[in-house]
């Protein structure tokens, strides 16, 4: 059983997002907000946050840990460069859950030394979102990394379909994560439903 709320983690860009796929029935939605700061990021995140409230969705906050801290946000997720700002200790004070980008085994190790509650693996396919410094992971590497983590849940994020996705947790991922495959599609609730029954195999 997994201990992540959800096989699917969709990543979105704002609090509107958020409340259109956790209506469809998403319940584990990462906020990854770029084009806000101060007060309207504040205020973008606590909107997230009430409506996940609403539909029981766990959110995570992508980078943001001290907003995080001061608007009780269930998870944090943090990139290798984050890690470097990032107090973790005052995180978990904070009661907040702990997700850390991996994309090496230096970068695993480093990860696993903070006892996180999900490491995510990536890209596991080119990804056309952004420049990635990594090259893509594969499925082997995924299945190489399950047995790496023992017990801690493992995300697979990066060109992941809903094709490729049921393959992610063939290879041991918990949950697997995506962006332009919902918020890009002309679908998105319908996404949310074929993705649930892809990686959990009811139709």
């Amino acid at each position: 059983m997994s201990a992540l709320p959800q096989t699917i983690y969709p990543v979105v860009d704002s609090a509107a997002w958020v409340e259109r796929l956790g209506a469809a029935g998403a319940r584990f939605i990462q906020l990854r907000v770029k084009s806000l700061t101060g007060d309207a990021l504040r205020a973008e995140i606590a909107t997230a946050r009430d409506v996940s409230k609403t539909f029981g969705i766990t959110l995570v906050l992508n980078d943001f840990w001290r907003e995080a801290i001061d608007l009780g946000i269930d998870y944090v997720h943090l990139g290798q460069e984050d890690l470097d700002e990032a107090d973790v200790t005052a995180i978990r004070g904070a009661g907040i859950r702990l997700g850390v980008s991996t994309h090496s085994h230096d970068e695993l190790n480093r990860a696993l030394a903070l006892a996180p509650d999900y490491v995510a693996l990536g890209p596991v396919w080119p990804t056309k979102l952004k420049q990635m410094p990594w090259a893509p992971q594969g499925v082997e590497r995924l299945r190489e990394w399950r047995g790496l983590i023992g017990e801690t849940p493992l995300v697979a994020i990066g060109g992941v379909t809903l094709e490729r996705a049921p393959s992610c947790i063939s290879a041991g991922a918990d949950s697997v994560a995506a962006v332009s495959d919902f918020i890009l599609h002309p679908d998105p609730e319908g996404q949310i439903r074929a993705w649930l029954a892809a990686t959990t195999g009811h139709m």
